[in-house]
């Protein structure tokens, strides 16, 4: 069995990977949706978006933490990321209207 220190010290690395790694994925996916769904111009939107970005990978990291288990911070950002960036996927022409 693996002892106490080594798992703390693997679930502290598992949590800083996700703030760091997965959080910049979460905010692409993010930022690829927001895209979409902001109700401004196409520049104003992307702009709008990628700001919001920032906002959204400090918001990860602070989960990233805050979550009691390791695995679901890794559980919240692949399901969320996959559903934020499939939607952005399956409508690209939402993307391209003025």
């Amino acid at each position: 069995m693996i002892a106490a220190r080594t798992q703390r010290r693997l679930s502290l690395a598992s949590r800083v990977l996700a703030a760091l790694v997965g959080g910049y994925a979460f905010a692409h996916a993010a930022t690829a949706f927001l895209t979409l769904a902001l109700p401004f111009a196409r520049a104003d939107r992307v702009i709008a978006a990628t700001l919001l970005a920032f906002v959204v990978w400090c918001g990860v990291a602070i989960y990233a933490f805050m979550a009691p288990k390791a695995w679901r911070v890794w559980a919240v950002l692949l399901v969320g990321g996959a559903l934020l960036y499939g939607v952005a996927v399956a409508f690209p022409d939402m993307a391209a209207r003025p």
